[in-house]
């Protein structure tokens, strides 16, 4: 048997102990050690049962997502053959979890005879996460184990389960109070002393639901799981435990489970699932940089976005001074996250009593001096460069040294924030984005002067306040803006050109956007960009002031659906975009009077130009450095900027296409458009070498 896993006797009672760390996964040597306890606990006259446990933090994590895309080594074993080695004991098996037992590992649990566990274990089937089902038979025991009706919610949704939760489906038999091991053991002798049958999951009846259980279960998850492949093939396969024998429906899972493997979108999920773990690692920033302890925080505005920031760290029991320049600013910040909870209690996924936990953490001030002690402060007030300047020397005067000053801006260049500081390398960007107590994604903007320790302590923090931390370098919009305004201005240009706001947000979303970029400036509001596009007019003498269509959108009052109208119209209370005769008739005169002659655009134009704006941007970011990784880029647009997850991101998206395909047509554009479609020379370089930036 191999060190991965290890065997031995406690009085009648085999004990399989697997030990792979980190978390204990099946890969290779590992079914085979199992399989040969089982075999040890079999021949031993004075084994009556065997306990499976996990060594470490956890039970067993399931299969190697590594090995999953290459065969495994000849002759080695898998998790059928474990499953089929449990059928074929003699003897009890039981499965002692703690921890996690996720995927494979629950099917493992669930191939046991009987089951039990900590109050603190979580059990869950994960895969949709990463575009694939189920392989390990797990499709077809859960609905024998509590009914399709019960089990597909659990697989289709990748959720995770409390033990209580387990114990109430039968996932488990039993709860374990105190050791573990020795409840197992106590667990398995009670078995054996009562009789009681090897119980196998297989051989139960999956209940049949009730009419039109399918069809409204689809319905409810439509728009969740629009566009993904994996949850369909989750209910075909869990179907098949209601409807055939066993194996047939065995059958049907590894062929479903294999389809999904070799798609795109198990390709891109997958790239994600590794790119959000990947984005923490930064070559100059060891694993083993100090970090500093944030026990408080401050935030500066009480705002949209600084009510937000106050959100997550309170949520995770870090208690937060917000500042405002009002008391009416405060009081009505106050009560929009008050509001914002009370909403979460009664949709009942918040208790009361945490509600006013978390609440009782924030306390209000008008004075920088109440603020002066906060680990961290976070600046959270108008996109102005003047402004934000003006509020970073008071946090320098008032601050105590080691504190961390934090710039929440999207767009500003964090090395002049830093400069009016006499601590620069105390100073970095944390770019939340909206509503900040929803989005996960945190771009962590490092400056020029910005110490490691720092840098490492807000990527941290990110993880702490439940956030996916992406370290990206200064330049006006950083990376997800950046490459946003290169898409904004092709869905403007084709506005211009002959489309409607309505038929580019179409394409977009058909092609698995969230929304399309107009309904989305319309969420965002107008007004945020109008402010944008009027600082850099002042900046740079070279911007034409000429109002263009958003601008006079705004400028008559228009700023999205916080006014009812923006470039669409919208009912009182209502976010569902009504295209606008209005703003159609605008568009026209508009370009009447600049003599454009429109046309008709077809919808792979505009997604080539609105996607491959993005890609060929996105390789001007990693050639100069503001990103470290392609699927950094991907991580920051599937998080941040609803791109579709299963297309993983603008980068991995290219390289599927192939980036041969996507070089052609930027240099097509850039012959058609002139200068800004000028193609990145890492592009050019890739797609001559036949290389993709997954490559770099």
């Amino acid at each position: 048997m191999a060190n991965l896993v290890n065997f031995e006797k406690r009085g009648p009672i085999g004990v399989i102990t697997v030990d792979n760390p980190p978390v204990n996964a099946l890969s290779v040597g590992v079914p085979q050690g199992i399989m040969d306890g089982v075999k040890a606990g079999e021949t031993d006259s004075g084994i009556t049962a065997v306990v499976l446990r996990g060594a470490g933090r956890g039970f067993i994590a399931g299969a190697d997502i590594n090995e999953f895309l290459s065969p495994p080594p000849p002759g080695s074993a898998s998790l059928d053959d474990v499953i089929t080695c449990f059928e074929n004991s003699t003897k009890p098996i039981v499965a002692a979890i703690h921890g996690n037992a996720l995927g494979g590992g629950l099917e493992t649990a669930l191939a046991c005879h009987y089951r039990c566990g900590t109050g603190e274990a979580v059990y869950g089937f994960p895969e949709v996460l990463i575009g694939i089902i189920p392989g390990g038979h797990g499709t077809q025991r859960l609905p024998r184990i509590c009914g399709v009706e019960k089990a597909l919610p659990l697989m289709v949704s990748g959720e995770f389960v409390p033990a209580k939760t387990a114990l109430a489906l039968g996932i488990i038999d039993e709860i374990v109070d105190g050791d573990l091991l020795d409840g197992a053991i106590a667990f398995a002798k009670r078995i054996v002393a009562e009789g009681h049958p090897l119980r196998k999951i297989r051989d139960e009846t999956a209940s049949v639901p009730t009419d039109g259980f399918y069809e409204n279960f689809e319905k409810s998850i439509a728009k969740r799981a629009r566009g993904h492949l994996a949850p369909y093939k989750i209910i075909e396969a869990a179907k098949a435990a209601v409807e055939l024998p066993f194996e047939d429906g065995v059958e049907l899972e590894r062929k479903l489970f294999r389809e999904c493997l070799e798609s795109d979108q198990s390709k891109g999920l997958m790239n994600l699932f590794f790119g959000e773990r990947t984005c923490t690692k930064i070559p100059d920033v060891p694993r083993d940089t100090p970090t500093q302890n944030i026990a408080s925080a401050a935030v500066l505005g009480a705002g949209t976005m600084g009510g937000g920031i106050t959100m997550n760290f309170v949520n995770v029991g870090i208690p937060v001074t917000i500042l405002e320049m009002s008391q009416e600013a405060l009081d009505r910040g106050l009560e929009i996250i008050r509001a914002n909870y009370a909403n979460t209690v009664k949709k009942g996924r918040l208790s009361q009593d945490k509600m006013d936990k978390r609440m009782s953490l924030i306390t209000p001030t008008l004075s920088y001096d109440d603020i002066a002690n906060a680990d961290i402060v976070v600046e959270a007030v108008f996109e102005e460069m003047d402004i934000k300047k003006e509020v970073f020397r008071k946090l320098d005067d008032i601050m105590k040294p080691d504190a961390i000053l934090a710039t929440n801006t999207s767009t500003l260049d964090v090395d002049e924030i830093a400069a009016v500081t006499e601590r620069p390398e105390m100073v970095i960007g944390t770019h939340f984005f909206s509503p900040a107590n929803v989005m996960r994604l945190l771009e962590v903007v490092r400056g020029a002067h910005t110490k490691k320790e720092v840098i490492a302590t807000v990527m941290q923090l990110g993880k702490t306040i439940k956030k996916v931390p992406v370290l990206v370098g200064v330049c006006d919009g950083f990376v997800g803006n950046r490459m946003l305004a290169r898409y904004s201005k092709q869905a403007y240009q084709m506005v211009l050109e002959g489309a409607l706001p309505q038929d580019v947000d179409k394409a977009v979303f058909d092609f698995g956007l969230a929304m399309g970029p107009f309904a989305m400036g319309d969420l965002a509001g107008l007004d945020v960009g109008w402010r944008i596009r009027k600082r850099r007019a002042t900046e740079n003498a070279a911007i034409k002031d000429d109002a263009g269509i958003d601008d006079q959108i705004c400028e008559m009052g228009r700023f999205g659906q916080k006014t009812n109208a923006g470039w669409y119209k919208y009912e009182p209370g209502s976010r569902v975009p009504i295209p606008d005769p209005e703003i159609e008739q605008l568009i026209t005169r508009y370009c009447e009077e600049r003599q454009i002659q429109r046309r008709p655009i077809d919808e792979q134009e505009i997604i080539e130009r609105c996607i491959y704006a993005l890609v060929n941007e996105g390789a001007k970011i990693l050639e100069e450095g503001m990103a470290l990784r392609a699927s950094d880029i991907d991580v920051i647009y599937a998080n941040g900027y609803g791109f579709p997850r299963y297309r993983a991101g603008p980068m991995l998206y290219a390289d599927m296409v192939g980036l041969g395909k996507v070089y052609k047509a930027v240099c097509g554009y850039h012959k058609q458009y002139g200068e800004i479609w000028e193609p990145a020379p890492l592009l050019k370089r890739l797609a001559e070498q036949g290389a993709t930036f997954n490559d770099l």
